[in-house]
């Protein structure tokens, strides 16, 4: 089992001692030659001359509203008890601000699905876009344990 050549001849095939190193060299030089033409273009930065607006102030953050559910089907808006005709009274009232405010709805996790529904069917007919879910996140496996 001998590592050698191409060459064929009577001589017996010896193994090849050398490396070819020309593949190496060359990607060393192309490598090299992209470092110097890219490196001057990365440290140098252009000088601009901007012109200067006055621009309207950012957008306003919409405030979010916290609405939770308690066990027996209560309600609590920003944790203010309301009930059922208050609740519609104030969806509403939300619903025609700009922007809009976000509703956070958070219910206990005894509370029956239909104080759930009967909520985001006030806020659907109110016109409230965005309306989320609070959850808390599980327990640490181990902590519970």
């Amino acid at each position: 089992m001998a590592f050698g050549g191409f060459e064929r001849g009577h001589a017996p095939a010896q193994p090849m001692a050398e490396i070819n190193v020309t593949p190496l060299v060359d990607v060393m030089l192309v490598l090299l030659v992209i470092f110097i033409i890219t490196a001057p273009l990365l440290a140098r930065a252009l000088k601009l001359d901007l012109p200067r607006a006055d621009a309207p102030p950012a957008m306003v953050q919409p405030q979010t509203i916290q609405l939770s559910i308690d066990a027996a089907g209560g309600l609590r808006w920003n944790a203010e008890p309301v009930d059922g005709d208050q609740l519609v009274a104030r969806l509403a009232a939300a619903a025609r601000e700009m922007p809009q405010p976000e509703l956070h709805l958070g219910a206990d996790k005894a509370a029956r699905y239909e104080h759930v529904a009967t909520v985001l069917a006030a806020a659907q007919k109110a016109g409230l876009k965005q309306i989320g879910f609070v959850t808390e996140p599980p327990a640490a496996q181990g902590a519970s344990r």
